[in-house]
C-alpha cells in the first residue's frame, strides 16, 4: 500500500495554494496573513534544529504555545483550591486578600481532610487570653553587640536586586518602611533601590562578597565597613547556604551585569562574575566564628548572624562546640528550609538536596538549647511561611521570629507564572526588562507589602489568644500536633526529640541525636566518627 504524503509537504503546499488564491481573489489582508503563515511554514520546513517543526511545519508551534500557557491554564482552569505548587490557590488568595485589605475569611469550614497527614493543628484553650499584647517585637543582639536591633516578628527574606526588578526592590523597601519591619537585601548587596525609602535593611553577605569584594573576588574589609556602618543597615547575615539550592555557587553572565547591578555588587560592568560554593574566609567552625566576630567589629557592633539550610547535622553541633570553645556566638541563626524559594536553581538541588525547615529548625534549636546558648543566639525560621498559623508552628519549634520571601512577592502582584528564571515575568517582579517593570507601581505595591505583614501578624495574635497565651514564645512543641495516620496523632515533642537546657553538656547519650554530637569537633566540619 502506498504511503501517505508526509505532513511536512502537505502543510507548506496547502498554504502556498491558499496564498495564491487569496492574491488572485482577494481580499488583500487575507493574502498578507496567509503569506506570513506560508513563510513561517517554509522556514520550519528547511530549518534543522527542531524535529517537530521540520516534520509538522507551523502546526507544531502550538506545542510551544501550550507550554507557555501551561502555568496559567493550570492555575486558572485545572487546579482546585488545594492544588498547585509551590503555593496553592487557597494560599495565594489569602496573601492577595491581606495585601489588598480585602476580606480574608473562608466559608463552610476547612477543605482539608482532617484525618489525613495534610492536617496538623495548634491546641487552643478553653480560656482564650484576649488581654495578650496587640503586637510584639524582639531585640536581637548578644553580649558582644553594641547596637542591638529591635526586630518585627515577620520580615522580608533575602531577595537580591538582579533576581528581582528595581521596582520590586523599591516597593518592598517602601513597605518595610511603612510597616516598621526589616528588608533583607539578598546576596546581591545594597542597591539604590534598597535605600530609596529608608526601610531597615539586613545586609546579606554571600560567598561572592558582593558589596565588599576585592577585584579578584576576595573579601574587602574596607568596603564592608563602608556599607555595614550605614545607618539604614541594622544587621548583617552571612549566607552559608539557602534551602532551594544548598551548597551551590553561581555564575552571573556578563550580559546580565548591567551598570546598576555592577554598581550595587561592586563588580565590573559586562563581565561574568562567579560566586563559589564555599567561602574563602574560613574553613573550620572556629574560623567562621572568628570571621563573624571581625564583621561585628567592622560594622561598629551591629548584630551579625548566620543563614543556613541544614545538611549534615554534625556540622550544626560543630558550630555549637566552636561557640563554647571560643566564647564567640552569632547574634542570630536563620534556618532556611528546602521548601524555600529561589529565582533559579538546578532542579536536582531543589528537589533532592537540603533539609526541610521543620527538621532543620529542630536540630539548630537542640544545638543551642542543649548547650545553654539559646539565650545568646536568636533563631529565625524561613521557608514557605505565609500565614499566622505557620508562624505559630515555627514558634512551637523554637523560633524567635520569621522571614518570608515569595508571599511578599505575591503582595507585589506575582501570579506564580514560573517565569522567574527567564526574565519574562509578566508582573514586573522578577525581570530586568524595563517595559515589564512599568506595570509595577511602587506607590501602590508598597502599602500592599506593609498591609500583608500587618494582617499576618494580626492572625498570629488571634492564634496566640485562642491558645490562652500571652506571647508566641510561650508556644511549645506539645502545643503542635500532627497526624501519624488516619487513626492516630501526637504532639511534636512525642514525635521529635527536644533537648532540655544544657542536656548536651550534661547527658548527651540520653538524646537520640547523640551520635551527631559525638561526631562533631570545633576545629573541623568533617565528621569524626
Amino acid at each position: 500500500m502506498r504511503a501517505l504524503t508526509p505532513w511536512r509537504f502537505i502543510i507548506p503546499s496547502g498554504l502556498l495554494v491558499l496564498t495564491a488564491l487569496a492574491i488572485w481573489l482577494g481580499p488583500v489582508w487575507l493574502a498578507v496573513v496567509l503569506g506570513a503563515l506560508t513563510a513561517l511554514a517554509l522556514w520550519d520546513f528547511v530549518q534543522r534544529r527542531h524535529t517537530l517543526r521540520r516534520n509538522f511545519p507551523l502546526i507544531s508551534r502550538v506545542r510551544w504555545l501550550m507550554e507557555d500557557l501551561r502555568p496559567f491554564a493550570q492555575a486558572y482552569v485545572v487546579e482546585d483550591d488545594l492544588d498547585g505548587r509551590p503555593f496553592n490557590h487557597q494560599e495565594r488568595s489569602l496573601i492577595y486578600a491581606r495585601a489588598k485589605g480585602e476580606l480574608d475569611k473562608h466559608p463552610m469550614g476547612t477543605e482539608l481532610d482532617v484525618y489525613s497527614d495534610e492536617y496538623e493543628w495548634l491546641s487552643h484553650s478553653i480560656v482564650p487570653n484576649d488581654r495578650a499584647p496587640d503586637t510584639w517585637r524582639t531585640t536581637i543582639g548578644g553580649p558582644d553587640t553594641r547596637k542591638p536591633y529591635n526586630s518585627a516578628l515577620l520580615n522580608i527574606s533575602a531577595m537580591s536586586f538582579g533576581s528581582l526588578s528595581a521596582r520590586a526592590i523599591e516597593a518592598l523597601n517602601l513597605g518595610a518602611a511603612m510597616g516598621d519591619f526589616a528588608h533583607n537585601t539578598g546576596e546581591g548587596s545594597i542597591s539604590k533601590y534598597h535605600l530609596a525609602h529608608g526601610g531597615d535593611l539586613i545586609w546579606e553577605i554571600g560567598s561572592g562578597f558582593f558589596g565588599c569584594r576585592t577585584d579578584d573576588g576576595g573579601f574587602d574589609a574596607g568596603r564592608f565597613a563602608s556599607n555595614a556602618t550605614r545607618d539604614v543597615v541594622k544587621m548583617i547575615e552571612i549566607k552559608l547556604s539557602q534551602g532551594a539550592k544548598p551548597g551551590h555557587g553561581g555564575v552571573l553572565p556578563g550580559e546580565k551585569v548591567t551598570a546598576e547591578i555592577a554598581r550595587a555588587r561592586g563588580v565590573p560592568e559586562g563581565k561574568t562574575v562567579t560566586s563559589p560554593a564555599a567561602f574563602s574566609t574560613f574553613a573550620t567552625p572556629i574560623e567562621l566564628l572568628e570571621w563573624l566576630a571581625r564583621l561585628r567589629e567592622l560594622s561598629d557592633g551591629k548584630p551579625v548572624g548566620l543563614k543556613l539550610c541544614v545538611g549534615k547535622p554534625h556540622e550544626v553541633f560543630a558550630l555549637a562546640k566552636a561557640m563554647l570553645e571560643t566564647g564567640i556566638t552569632p547574634d542570630f541563626i536563620t534556618v532556611d528550609g528546602a521548601e524555600g524559594g529561589t529565582g533559579a536553581a538546578p532542579l536536582e538541588l531543589s528537589n533532592r538536596v537540603g533539609m526541610p525547615l521543620r527538621e532543620g529548625q529542630i536540630y539548630v534549636r537542640n544545638a543551642l538549647v542543649g548547650t545553654g546558648l539559646k539565650d545568646r543566639v536568636h533563631l529565625a525560621a524561613s521557608g514557605k511561611i505565609y500565614s499566622g498559623a505557620q508562624m505559630a508552628a515555627a514558634y512551637a519549634l523554637g523560633a524567635d521570629w520569621c522571614n518570608a520571601a515569595r508571599p511578599f512577592m505575591f503582595a507585589l502582584g506575582c501570579v506564580q507564572s514560573m517565569q522567574c528564571h527567564t526574565d519574562h515575568c509578566p508582573t514586573g517582579v522578577a525581570t530586568q526588562q524595563a517595559w515589564r517593570q512599568k506595570g509595577l507601581v511602587v506607590e501602590d505595591k508598597g502599602p500592599r507589602v506593609a498591609r500583608f505583614q500587618q494582617q499576618t501578624l494580626k492572625s498570629l495574635r488571634e492564634i496566640v489568644v485562642a491558645m490562652g497565651l500571652s506571647s508566641p514564645w510561650e508556644i511549645e512543641p506539645r502545643d503542635l500536633r500532627e497526624r501519624l495516620n488516619g487513626a492516630r496523632s501526637d504532639a511534636m515533642n512525642a514525635i521529635y526529640t527536644f533537648a532540655e537546657p544544657n542536656q548536651l553538656l550534661e547527658d548527651p547519650d540520653s538524646l537520640a541525636f547523640a551520635h551527631h554530637w559525638h561526631g562533631a569537633r570545633a576545629d573541623t566540619f568533617k565528621r569524626m566518627s
